[in-house]
């Protein structure tokens, strides 16, 4: 990945009419039946006539019973997925430099994920927040407004470089007020928030679960340096990304103590996410955006 590049030829790799389809499951664009994001609650929509030879799965025996007539169950997801994504824009994204693969990587799965969706005539809405919602398009799935999107994701990447704090917990809870109709959430970020207070950060995600909404959350780190604290063992000055502090330490005088924290507040946060039925992607930008993104839409597809 090079530098602040909105890498347009990546997007369209996804988007075109196979996504992937041949390799993982038939045909991931053909419907939403198909389409590894389905599987979540639904809202009844209305009745339709029941036509003979479809499957009896969802006749309403209730309706039959009163009617003598067969009417089927028809569900608002069957016609249009709403799916809002969550890129989180806060200093910290934008490491390791000079790529800033965080950023980038969550700018083009996004981007990915709404050209999808969008082909499979579902609706799509972008939020970038740091501590505070920055921009949240409107939900529609039209190919003027997909492109909309793709210009806010690409003025992510064109954003100069400034200290910008992250309010995760604040911006979900703001988040799951705001949408009112059963939704499926994608969320980018490396979830650096003040790990001492994790707990406003799974309320936060409980909160999106219980408003019933599916949640996915791509964890969005690298790993090598960020959960192992891999650096060679003279001395560094580290500044932090969001405050711009900085201090000059020896990494090997608090690698033991910091992999102990690192390790820790990511096993809960996979615990939690376990826990509230959230769908949890380590996203080690090492890995690059096709080995994620591919491993787990093809996971997803098994599990329909």
């Amino acid at each position: 990945m090079s530098a602040r590049k909105f890498d347009i030829a990546t997007v369209r790799q996804y988007g075109n009419l196979e996504f992937l389809a041949r390799q993982l499951v038939e045909g991931f664009i053909t419907g939403l039946h198909k389409s590894p994001f389905h599987g979540f609650s639904v809202e009844f929509a209305e009745h339709r006539l029941y036509n003979t030879g479809e499957s009896t799965r969802h006749i309403d025996w209730k309706v039959f019973a009163k009617s003598d007539r067969l009417f089927v169950k028809r569900y608002e997801e069957e016609t249009n997925l709403r799916c809002h994504l969550l890129v989180d824009t806060s200093s910290s994204m934008y490491y390791p430099e000079p790529n800033h693969d965080k950023i980038t990587f969550s700018v083009l799965a996004a981007a990915s994920i709404a050209n999808l969706l969008q082909r499979q005539k579902d609706a799509v809405s972008l939020c970038t927040f740091s501590d505070k919602i920055e921009v949240q398009t409107p939900i529609k799935s039209t190919p003027s407004h997909v492109h909309k999107v793709f210009l806010d994701l690409e003025n992510v990447l064109k954003k100069p470089k400034e200290l910008r704090k992250t309010a995760v917990a604040d911006v979900l809870h703001e988040i799951a007020e705001k949408i009112h109709k059963r939704s499926l959430v994608v969320i980018f970020s490396d979830m650096f928030e003040d790990i001492n207070q994790a707990e406003r950060i799974f309320s936060a995600m409980q909160h999106l679960r219980h408003n019933m909404h599916e949640v996915l959350l791509f964890h969005v780190t690298d790993r090598r340096t960020e959960e192992e604290f891999a650096f060679d063992d003279r001395p560094y000055e580290f500044i932090d990304l969001e405050s711009g502090e900085r201090v000059k330490i020896q990494p090997g005088q608090v690698k033991k103590q910091y992999q102990e924290a690192a390790k820790k507040y990511y096993h809960e946060l996979r615990l939690k996410c376990g826990q509230y039925k959230i769908d949890f992607i380590e996203a080690d930008v090492a890995k690059g955006l096709d080995q994620i993104l591919t491993a787990y839409l093809a996971k997803r597809a098994k599990m329909r």
